[in-house]
This record gives structure tokens, sequence and C-alpha cells, in this order.
């Protein structure tokens, strides 16, 4: 069951951790793996990016407040490295403007979350990627998710969140 909100009328990094902490929970029950802050092609940065056990790429991107929302123009960018994309809102956020055409809900999922837990509320649409884009973004996951790990183990051996080739 999800928890009481916590205020998200503006943008916070509190916030917007809490929303990423209840998705990467719910994700991880659904056998889904998820990093975050994923650099992508085009310079731009996913809030979270999930691979499945059947090696489906999801994207998940955290807004916390209204203006954030309304003001992103970025977010179509994601669509071409993922098989599936959600939008991530605390609890309590109006979702009404994500049933507007602007924001493709023919094609994109909404997951409610707090810091304990996430509900999808809107499946998200699968369009499969071309098998090479597929494995350029498998790939760089891996590599990212490595990385991250090594750095966790060494933190003087190597540098964090490189930017990989």
């Amino acid at each position: 069951m999800l928890m009481a909100p916590r205020s998200c009328d503006e943008p916070s990094p509190a916030c917007a951790a809490d929303v990423a902490r209840g998705v990467t929970r719910m994700l991880l029950r659904h056998d889904l793996t998820a990093i975050g802050e994923v650099p992508l092609d085009g310079g731009r940065r996913a809030d979270l990016m999930a691979l499945d056990a059947k090696g489906g790429l999801v994207i998940i991107e955290i807004k916390v407040s209204r203006a954030d929302l309304l003001g992103d123009g970025k977010w179509r960018d994601y669509l071409g490295h993922c098989d599936r994309f959600f939008w991530a809102l605390p609890a309590g956020f109006d979702l009404s403007p994500l049933d507007g055409e602007a924001f493709l809900p023919e094609r994109t999922g909404v997951i409610v979350a707090d810091r304990y837990d996430a509900e999808i509320v809107r499946p998200a649409a699968t369009v499969p990627l071309a098998a090479h884009v597929r494995r350029r973004c498998t790939l760089g996951f891996a590599r990212r998710a490595a990385r991250r790990l090594a750095y966790a183990v060494d933190p003087e051996g190597v540098a964090p969140f490189v930017a990989q080739p």
C-alpha cells in the first residue's frame, strides 16, 4: 500500500529520490533491474533504466512537479532507447495531464510511487527496438552497471560514471 505523499509541489531531490527508490523496489519484484541517471546517445540522461529477464529495456522518467512535467520537451528522445517508457510520479500527483495526446498515452505507462513502493496505474505499450539499437543500449547498460559496481568496490581505482566509448 502506498504511504501518504510528502509535499512535492516544487522539484525536490529528496522527493525524486523517494520516487526512484519506490519504483526500483517495484521493478525488482517484477524481475527488472534498474540503474539511475543513465546517459543516452544524443546527450540525454534517463532517470532510471531497467533491463528485464528477456532483455527488454525500460526507461522511467521521474517527475515531482507539474511545471517540470509540462515543461519537459526532451522525453520523446528517450523512446528510441527503450521498448517501454513510463512516467513515475509521487502519490497524490495530478495524473490528468498524462492523458493528453502530447504525452502519448497509447505508448507511455504511468507509475505512482512513494519511497516504499510503487504501482503501475497504466501499462506501457511495448515497441521493440531494432536489433542493432537493442545491442548498443544493452551493452551500454551492462558496462555502466559494471563500472558502478567496480567503483563501489574500489573508488580509488575506478572513476565514477565515466563516459564509455
